[in-house]
């Protein structure tokens, strides 16, 4: 089975980005957790720390954090392999954002 974590980052600060409220769903919509990021904008583990193979939402309340164009970003991404660790990282500013499969 399959870990998840992400980290948040405010490149317009260059700083992480604290206290980003986050949801982990499947792509059917059933919640899985949610957290909150850290002092370093991280969430170490998401959930149980297991993920079957799917598709998977991550939701980023970033209009919480940062006055900007996003209010939120949504991640849809796809677990193919449960014995890999997964992390999706979110670079964020207040007019755009990127994201890719970290390690």
């Amino acid at each position: 089975m399959s870990g998840l974590s992400t980290h948040v980052l405010d490149t317009a600060v260059g700083e992480p980005a604290a206290g980003v409220h986050v949801t982990l769903q499947t792509r059917d919509g059933r919640y899985i957790a949610e957290g909150v990021t850290d002092s370093n904008g991280r969430i170490a583990a998401i959930g149980t720390g297991s993920l079957p193979v799917g598709d998977y939402i991550l939701r980023f309340d970033t209009g919480a954090y940062v006055d900007g164009f996003y209010p939120e970003v949504i991640v849809i991404f796809t677990i193919a392999d449960a014995g890999d660790h997964h992390h999706v990282p979110l670079l964020l500013s207040p007019y755009g954002y990127s994201t890719y499969r970290g390690s």
